[in-house]
């Protein structure tokens, strides 16, 4: 396609642009079309040898890893290297169609991923493209013309109250040094990351309150401190009394590790730490709570389980969404009701009966 762009204002000269079409004389002359259609809106035209690889590299250094958490990055980077670059990367980033983006999704489908990672996929792609379309180098978003996987949310089953119980039980029975991290996360329902963040600063054990401004996480780099998971994830928790008590006492717990350790302890005012006052990788204490969920009996539960049961406990004993909400520091209390509507205390006895009833006192012809 050879399109006239007008004369240069300063040479005078005539400026042409030649756009390639793979495909069929009909495809060439529906690009000509949708191109003319941008030129005359203003929009620039899309130019130059700049891969998809190209691009994706270059998007995941200036916008993801400065903006969002080192997690979030990791994941993102890991996606691109392996499911978009080996199949698309060699594409010119202005000739990506959607007919590219289709026949992506069915590979990755034909090969086995779950409709959530091909969803995860589609969703990173989609914001590189919109980053490129930011960048005045794409016009259109290749993405937005293909149709998401259905992705099937299962239900969420929390573990019973005899479960958790006797989990806490065992590890505090025992004098497991993690206990007081792992009664935390049952009486919080906060997040791993938010818990082992957690430093005394942001305790209050006269008003009984912790304050979540941080999550410690996994990153290739090592352990690395950053913002909570969501913007509500900054909050305060409330703590009842018995959760105060057991945090005293780990308090004292780690006074005497401190004084046992001599220099060698470096103290980060971490509330949980190693025994050299250093942070504790996440996974040790998913570990130890397997193997203490295993001890009691109890393996079906898992560690990330606690946040679910926290809710559902809190549900049964009639606490709002919109409390929930916040104190688990979802994103909005959309997610809540996503993840959490089936637990909810109903009132469909109650609705079920008042359409009864108007149905008993329908109006009668003639009324």
């Amino acid at each position: 396609i050879v399109l006239d762009m007008g004369r240069d204002p300063t040479t005078q000269k005539r400026k042409q642009q030649w756009v390639s079409v793979k495909g069929t004389k009909k495809a060439a002359e529906e690009r000509l079309t949708e191109l003319l259609r941008q030129v005359d809106t203003g929009l620039s035209i899309p130019k130059g040898k700049l891969t998809v690889r190209d691009w994706l590299a270059q998007w995941l250094v200036q916008d993801i890893k400065p903006y969002r958490a080192t997690k979030t990055h990791d994941r993102y980077s890991g996606i691109v290297q392996r499911h978009l670059i080996p199949h698309i990367g060699h594409i010119r980033l202005a000739a990506l169609a959607p007919s590219h983006v289709k026949d992506l999704l069915a590979l990755l489908i034909g090969q086995g991923m779950a409709p959530a990672g091909v969803d995860l996929c589609r969703t990173v792609l989609h914001g590189a493209l919109k980053a490129a379309i930011q960048q005045e180098l794409l016009s259109r978003n290749a993405v937005d013309a293909t149709t998401p996987p259905r992705v099937e949310r299962s239900e969420i089953i929390p573990p019973e109250i005899k479960s958790v119980a006797g989990i806490l039980a065992c590890a505090e029975e025992s004098g497991h040094p993690l206990f007081a991290a792992l009664h935390l996360l049952a009486y919080t329902g906060a997040r791993r990351g938010e818990i082992l963040g957690l430093d005394w600063q942001h305790v209050n054990l006269t008003d009984g309150t912790i304050s979540i401004v941080r999550s410690l996480g996994r990153s290739r780099e090592g352990l690395v401190f950053g913002p909570p998971k969501t913007t509500n994830g900054r909050r305060v928790i409330d703590l009842d009394q018995r959760t105060v008590e057991v945090l005293q006492a780990h308090q004292g717990e780690q006074l005497l590790e401190r004084v046992h350790a001599e220099g060698a302890y470096a103290d980060n005012g971490l509330v949980f730490a190693n025994t050299l006052g250093e942070p504790i990788n996440p996974m040790q204490v998913t570990r130890a709570f397997q193997s203490l969920a295993r001890q009691c009996g109890a393996g079906h539960v898992k560690l990330h389980a606690l946040r679910h049961f926290h809710a559902s406990v809190l549900f049964q004993q009639k606490q709002s969404l919109f409390a929930v909400s916040r104190r688990l520091g979802h994103a909005s209390i959309s997610t809540t009701a996503d993840l959490y509507g089936h637990m909810l205390p109903g009132s469909g006895k109650e609705q079920a009966n008042a359409f009864a009833e108007a149905m008993r006192h329908r109006p009668v012809d003639g009324e």
